[in-house]
């Protein structure tokens, strides 16, 4: 008996990245039905399964959906048809507390962030990232201002007063997230105003998570216009570095031995472990400190050329395959509908949505008028109204612009803990 050939195929099957579209929705399916029978382990590995198999097929879906892929695409199909499934009860708890225990117990989260701020930092150049972070600060500043006027003066055009306006609209939205922003907030509102922090984070978080999804949105627009008109666009570089003709050509760099990426995952959490020993003693957030010492390094060279290659190969893989996962596990768990379901009205929204397109308006012509790539000054001044480290990941994601991250963390932790000491301050004054 003799073996025949198998006949070829008459059609091809479809592929994701070219690979066999089928083996990933098997998997992914096997793993959501695994959850019905609380089969899931509630650990890393089912965290990550759960996440990445979502990821992989929301992701490149909501690029090739109409409208979506040009205000967000797979990031804002990634970060809400998670939440809106959670809403409606799609997902039971085994599932849930699969994904709580890799985004929240084992933080990664703030792994995906070390590893966009460092290896995005060790990457560039150095007269790029000096030049970027002395003028960032201009967009920023101006850009809050702008945004808390509107925002107060839109709000209170719908009939809020100036207090509602600005604590419960405005402040949310540029307070730095829920963790570093809403949760501070309302024990300085509660000590200020009476009554208990847990009924003032009720009323903080629907005006946080509205100017999320808004910035998000912006985000996909930011990057549709700087499609179209690239001259208004660094592509992630926001700095305009003028060339001189005649500068000596680029010394070729020597080839770097095989990427190490076991080094480069010890350069990231190392970093990030030292951040968090010096928290105690400079009390400045660690994911701020850890932007710190990777500019500091970078400045100085203090690490050769091939560990910096292998903290990018680690860069490389995570803002390439695992933003959208990321994304879905924000989606499933810091992106709560509820909260907003009881609150949403025309004015409201609105409000919300002028604090955003404020922000974003000013940080593209402050930029434009200091030498910055517009597009790309903007999309780091929206990230102040983003919901802190999983703001900029969303927004950074629907612009394609993960480079951003370090002065994205800037402009996240420093305008959210400066919104924060300023409105617990002012409204102690105001309501004396």
């Amino acid at each position: 008996m003799s073996l025949q050939a198998r006949p070829a195929r008459s059609f091809a099957l479809p592929t994701l990245d070219g690979m066999p579209l089928i083996v990933p929705v098997i998997l992914t399916a096997g793993v959501l039905a695994a959850g019905l029978f609380d089969a899931i382990p509630e650990n890393m590995i089912g965290g990550l399964a759960v996440i990445v198999g979502l990821g992989m097929l929301l992701g490149p879906l909501g690029n090739r959906l109409p409208v979506i892929s040009k205000i967000g695409g797979g990031a804002l199909i990634c970060l809400m048809t998670p939440s809106v499934l959670v809403y409606f009860g799609a997902f039971n708890d085994n599932t849930l507390a699969a994904v709580n225990s890799l985004m929240k117990e084992a933080n990664f989260l703030y792994f995906v962030i070390c590893t966009l701020v460092v290896g995005s930092i060790l990457g560039m150049s150095r007269k790029v990232m000096v030049g970027g972070l002395i003028r960032i600060f201009a967009p920023l500043v101006l850009g809050t201002a702008a945004a808390v006027s509107v925002g107060i003066g839109v709000a209170m055009a719908f009939g809020y007063s100036f207090h509602r306006a600005l604590f419960y609209i405005v402040v949310p939205i540029i307070g730095g997230g829920i963790g570093e922003g809403v949760i501070p907030l309302s024990s300085a509102y509660a000590s200020a105003l009476g009554g208990s922090p847990g009924s003032y984070v009720a009323e903080l978080i629907p005006a946080a998570i509205i100017g999320n999804i808004a910035a998000v949105i912006t985000a996909g627009l930011l990057r549709r216009l700087g499609d179209r008109r690239p001259q208004l666009d660094g592509g992630g570089q926001l700095v305009k570095v003028p060339t001189d003709p005649l500068a000596a050509p680029p010394i070729p760099q020597p080839d770097f031995p095989a990427r190490n990426h076991a080094l480069g995952v010890l350069l990231i959490c190392g970093l990030f472990v030292l951040a968090t020993l010096l928290e105690e003693f400079v009390h400045l957030p660690a994911p701020v400190l850890v932007i710190v010492m990777s500019v500091f390094c970078k400045l100085f060279n203090v690490f050769p050329p091939a560990v910096e290659d292998s903290v990018r190969g680690i860069y490389t893989v995570i803002s390439r395959y695992f933003i959208y996962p990321t994304m879905i596990g924000l989606g499933m768990l810091y992106l709560p509908l509820k909260s907003i379901m009881g609150v949403l009205s025309v004015g409201y929204v609105a409000a919300c949505v002028a604090v955003v397109l404020a922000m974003a308006a000013t940080g593209f012509w402050v930029g434009r008028a200091i030498g910055m790539y517009p597009v790309d000054a903007s999309l780091v001044t929206v990230c102040h109204s983003g919901l802190g480290g999983t703001g900029d990941v969303a927004i950074l994601s629907a612009s394609n612009r993960m480079n951003l991250m370090p002065f994205a963390q800037i402009s996240t932790r420093i305008g959210g803990v400066t919104t924060v000491i300023s409105a617990a301050t002012l409204i102690r004054v105001l309501d004396a």
